[in-house]
C-alpha cells in the first residue's frame, strides 16, 4: 500500500497530533484539514495530515485554499454535534438527509465537556442532561452560566428515566442516594463531565454525603452500557444511568428521576436555517414515530423550546 492510499480515523489524527478529538473536528470545521466520510466514519489521508504538520511547521497560512486540497468546492459544511445517546445518531442522518450542504460529524462527549467544547466554539449542537441541585431543573441552570455572552436556544430532545443499575433481585436493597453511603455498597461511576457524573456528584452535595465516603467513587467508565456491564459483571453493586443500558445489558434498574435531555445551538445567523430545519425534524411525526421505536423515551416536550435568548 502506498502513502497515498494510507488514512486515519479520527481518532488516530488525535493521538498522531497530541490533540484531543474536539480539536481535530475543529480543525475540519474550519477546513484547515481535509477529511472525508466512509460510511459513518470520517477518515484523513495521510497526505493531508502531513501537509497540515508542515504548514503548521513553517508557520504557513494553514487555511487550505481549493486548489491546494482535495475538497470540492460543493464541499458539505461540517456541523459538529456532540453527545451519547443513540436518538442522537438518528437525528444526525436525517439533518444529513435533508440537507445536501450539511456534513454532520458525530462526537461522544458528556454533557459538560460537549457545552464547554461548544463555548469554544468545537461544536455545533450539543445534548445535555445536566441536574442541577438547587433548582431541581436540568440543563438551563449551566447553559446560562457556560454560554455567557452568547444567544443561543434549548430545544427539548426527549425524556428518560435516570437512575441505579443494580444486580438482578437488588440483593442489597438499593433503592435511594442515601444508600451510597454504605459501607457494604460499591459503586462505579462515570467520568468527570458526564451527565450522569453532574447527576451524582449534585445528589451528593445535596444529601451532605462526601464523595470520599462513597466506596468506589473514583472508579470510572465512559458510557452507560459499559457501566452497567459492570454491575452485570460484578465488578460494583450500584452504577449511575439510563433505563435503555439496563435493557440491553440485562441488568435491574431502578428509576429515581426523569431527566430532560435538550439540545442547545448558538442562535446566530449561520445558524437560524438549522435551527428551523431540527424544529420541524423534532416535531414530524416521522421522527416520532423512530425514536419511540427505539424505546424508553418520553417525547411528550420533544420539539419545544424550553429557553431562548432574545
Amino acid at each position: 500500500m502506498s502513502d497515498k492510499d494510507v488514512s486515519y480515523t479520527i481518532e488516530e489524527v488525535a493521538s498522531l497530533l497530541k490533540v484531543s478529538k474536539l480539536t481535530v473536528y475543529d480543525l475540519i470545521k474550519k477546513e484547515e484539514l481535509p477529511s472525508y466520510r466512509v460510511g459513518r466514519q470520517m477518515r484523513v489521508d495521510m497526505k493531508d495530515l502531513e501537509e497540515y504538520k508542515d504548514r503548521k511547521k513553517t508557520g504557513g497560512n494553514i487555511k487550505i485554499s481549493v486548489s491546494q486540497s482535495s475538497i470540492p468546492i460543493s464541499q458539505p459544511k461540517p456541523f459538529v454535534i456532540s453527545g451519547q445517546d443513540l436518538a442522537l445518531d438518528l437525528l444526525a442522518k436525517k439533518l444529513e438527509k435533508g440537507e445536501e450542504e450539511l456534513k454532520p460529524l458525530r462526537i461522544y462527549s458528556g454533557s459538560l465537556n460537549s457545552l464547554i467544547a461548544m463555548y469554544n466554539n468545537q461544536c455545533d449542537l450539543v445534548s445535555l442532561h445536566l441536574y442541577d441541585g438547587d433548582t431541581g431543573t436540568y440543563n438551563i441552570p449551566y447553559v446560562k452560566k457556560i454560554l455567557t455572552g452568547f444567544p443561543f436556544i434549548v430545544i427539548n430532545f426527549l425524556s428518560r428515566w435516570a437512575g441505579f443499575y443494580v444486580k438482578n433481585g437488588n440483593p442489597k436493597n438499593i433503592n435511594s442516594w442515601v444508600d451510597l453511603n454504605r459501607e457494604d455498597v460499591k459503586i462505579i461511576n462515570r467520568e468527570r463531565g458526564s451527565g450522569a457524573r453532574i447527576l451524582l456528584d449534585e445528589q451528593l452535595r445535596v444529601h451532605g454525603i462526601r464523595s470520599s465516603e462513597v466506596n468506589g467513587y473514583f472508579s470510572e467508565e465512559t458510557s452507560h452500557l459499559t457501566i452497567a456491564s459492570s454491575i452485570a459483571g460484578g465488578k460494583a453493586d450500584i452504577g449511575i444511568g439510563i433505563e435503555k443500558a439496563a435493557k440491553i445489558v440485562g441488568v435491574e434498574f431502578v428509576p429515581l428521576i426523569k431527566e430532560r435531555y435538550d439540545l442547545v445551538l448558538i442562535k446566530n445567523e449561520e445558524n437560524k436555517e438549522i435551527i428551523n430545519r431540527i424544529h420541524h425534524i423534532l416535531n414530524s411525526e416521522e421522527m416520532k414515530k423512530d425514536i419511540q421505536l427505539m424505546g424508553d423515551y418520553d417525547m411528550t416536550e420533544t420539539g419545544k423550546v424550553m429557553y431562548e435568548t432574545f
